[in-house]
């Protein structure tokens, strides 16, 4: 670890615990995560004061894991980053208390992280020379929006959803269904399983030349409807038919983004952006010149490695947050 920038990064915005140490702001050391997912399958979502109790049981030996498994100590560390919006307020306060913390005990810099940034940064990780500017598509259960990224910290709104997040659409629709909790990987198992693969459901929102928005309220609507009309149908063949809507306009907007934008890289990620169907769109539609990169799934979940990576372009440039910052629900 000689001559090596060391970050700790530290993440609980929604329903994972995440520590994780990341050198040079490239190169994971170590990480540790606590996801949630059996404490709210019974409420098939996430419950705001169990998440964050959660959050408060779990934080101290997510970041001992990771200084053992680095087999570093605290002196060695240049700087505490964690995720202060947008999130759950309950939630997010843990890892920014617990970095304040760490950057008060220790006298090293704090950096405030926007959590969408970060998960926009996470293919960086994986060794991609990813050149600016780029289109990033953020899609996970609690956002669904377009990007145009000129850089580090210099990041615009193209287009989010008006409704439900792509991720919370099939919770919904999971939910719907009796298929349990979280919804994205039982509806993708489950549409792997449809042989009919017949189109069930309206194309979602029209192309459109002026906005790049996102709404997940209509499909969902047209599956209960679709049920209640033909209750003895396939369930493969229903999980089917809304996953390939749902996904279909995520990549058609990234596409006309690209086309109108003539930007050819393009950066998807987020929890959703491990759907192994929604890949394989993305890539369907790549033309020859299209340059994109999606990151490992473990990388597509939130994570403290994503937080640490992008607190590092704020470190190296000497923006950091004073103690007093505050978490904020909203981006």
């Amino acid at each position: 670890m000689c001559n090596k920038v060391l970050g700790i990064g530290l993440e609980s915005s929604c329903d994972e615990t995440a520590a994780a140490i990341v050198a040079d702001g490239r190169k994971i050391v170590s990480h540790a995560i606590f996801s949630q997912i059996k404490l709210h399958q019974e409420y098939f979502g996430v419950v705001p004061e169990i998440a964050s109790r959660a959050h408060l049981e779990v934080i101290n030996d997510c970041i001992d894991h990771c200084m053992k498994q680095a087999s570093i100590s605290f002196n060695t560390i240049s700087y505490v980053a964690a995720t202060c919006r947008p999130g759950l307020v309950g939630s997010l306060l843990i890892a920014l208390q617990s970095a304040k913390a760490i950057s008060y005990a220790l006298s090293i810099p704090l950096i405030g992280v926007h959590h969408l940034e970060a998960h926009l940064y996470a293919p960086f990780l994986e060794g991609y020379g990813i050149e600016f500017p780029f289109i990033g598509l953020l899609v996970s259960g609690g956002n669904t929006a377009l990007y145009l990224v000129h850089d580090f910290g210099k990041f615009e709104l193209l287009g989010n959803t008006a409704d439900d997040a792509v991720g919370e659409a099939f919770d919904k629709v999971a939910k719907f269904l009796s298929l349990g909790y979280p919804g994205g990987p039982i509806i993708e198992t489950l549409a792997q399983q449809a042989t009919v693969k017949k189109q069930l459901f309206p194309k979602i929102l029209a192309d459109s030349s002026e906005s790049y928005s996102f709404s997940y309220s209509g499909i969902k609507t047209a599956v209960i409807q679709y049920i209640h009309e033909h209750p003895d149908a396939d369930i493969a063949e229903i999980a089917y038919s809304f996953q390939e809507r749902a996904l279909e306009i995520l990549a058609r907007r990234l596409f006309e983004a690209s086309r109108r934008l003539k930007i050819s890289t393009l950066v998807i990620a987020g929890g959703v952006a491990s759907n192994k169907r929604l890949r394989e769109i993305i890539f369907e539609k790549k033309k020859e010149y299209h340059k994109i990169f999606i990151p490992s799934p473990i990388l597509c979940t939130d994570n403290g490695a994503m937080v640490a990576g992008i607190g590092y372009q704020y470190f190296k440039k000497g923006v950091f947050s004073p103690l007093t910052i505050d978490v904020k629900a909203r981006a």
